[in-house]
């Protein structure tokens, strides 16, 4: 029988992706890059909710993790929707230069 693999190495490397996507949202200027350090984000969460839900032996994490794939799903087809009328209207997708909601 194969060994399971420890719940603090699933942390371990939620917490490195999770590090990883805020670094990278706060660092990057191009919008479909800071969309996908946010899915980075949420996978890491994910993977964190499937870790416990294994080690407490229950199914909410996996239930879980079924509703943030949804909303992360939702709110890509939402996002990208967004960048693509901004760059149709401004030819860039350079987080600094969108200021289309200011008065």
């Amino acid at each position: 029988m194969m060994e399971a693999i420890p719940t603090g190495y699933c942390l371990f490397l939620s917490a490195i992706l999770f590090t990883i996507g805020v670094v990278g949202f706060l660092t990057r200027r191009n919008a479909v890059l800071v969309f996908m350090c946010i899915e980075i984000m949420l996978n890491a969460v994910n993977l964190s909710f499937i870790a416990f839900a294994r080690r407490l032996g229950s199914l909410d994490g996996q239930v879980a993790v079924l509703f943030v794939i949804t909303v992360a799903a939702a709110e890509v087809a939402v996002g990208l929707s967004i960048i693509v009328a901004l760059f149709r209207k401004r030819k860039t997708v350079d987080v600094d230069q969108i200021d289309l909601m200011k008065w």
